[in-house]
């Protein structure tokens, strides 16, 4: 596990922006795996720029996001659907239909989260994916107590995930008490991890990270076993 500090927001977004770049530039048809939340908005912002700049494409990759509600529709403005588009997506070239974010409809779910797993193995695999984590360690939607050998599957949000998620909706009795993920097993089919840890609020879990303890109490632990992984972290000791 290879740890970089950034002095602020601002240079961690680039610094995973950069690896991101490097990847495409090396391999046009890359497959990433992309996270939602504010920690990203800032490396997002800094792809957008690349690609405006007219340094690099996406007309060849491939993205698969980590997670989505389940209950509520892409173009609902509280979804991951219309949260990569409004970040990323309506504002570089890659193709919708190499575009992939879990669906949150309930009638798809037995099905779709399978199909998940298939699409990311037919595409080759990810190449690099972004990861968040939150204040409980959870990686994607994966909480404390998941087991590790886990695929994309459906979950129940614990109390504290949701109430930090609130901001996003109008009341905490709106925010989705169930949600569809990657699991902990195919984030570390990832052939690279890139892991952002970002303000004060995350400091309990950057500290249990760093501890090595390796503990499904923990999720984010497992990325102790992944043999490539960059955490790049600031406003945390």
């Amino acid at each position: 596990m290879k740890w970089i500090e950034a002095a602020n927001y601002e240079e961690m977004s680039k610094i995973a922006a950069t690896i991101f770049k490097e990847q495409l530039k090396l391999v046009k048809t890359s497959v990433f795996g992309m996270a939602t939340g504010s920690t990203p908005e800032g490396f997002y912002k800094e792809l957008v720029k690349a690609y405006q700049a007219g340094e690099l494409s996406f007309a060849e990759a491939k993205s698969f996001n980590l997670d989505e509600y389940i209950g509520i529709m892409p173009n609902n403005e509280a979804s991951y659907h219309y949260f990569m588009d409004e970040n990323l997506f309506n504002y570089i070239d890659m193709k919708r239909e190499n575009i992939h974010v879990p669906t949150g409809n309930p009638k798809e779910i037995a099905t779709a989260t399978a199909e998940y797993d298939a699409a990311i193995a037919a595409a080759g695999g990810v190449d690099i994916q972004l990861l968040g984590i939150g204040v409980n360690g959870h990686i994607g939607f994966n909480e404390p107590g998941t087991a590790f050998e886990l695929e994309t599957n459906m979950v129940e949000l614990t109390q504290s995930t949701r109430e930090a998620n609130q901001i996003y909706f109008d009341t905490i009795d709106d925010v989705p008490t169930h949600a569809i993920t990657m699991g902990i097993r195919t984030i570390m089919n990832a052939k690279k991890v890139v892991l952002l840890i970002s303000g004060a609020s995350k400091q309990e879990a950057f500290d249990r990270l760093r501890s090595g303890e390796i503990t499904t109490d923990f999720p984010a632990s497992a990325l102790h076993n992944h043999k490539d992984v960059t955490v790049i972290y600031t406003g945390v000791k």
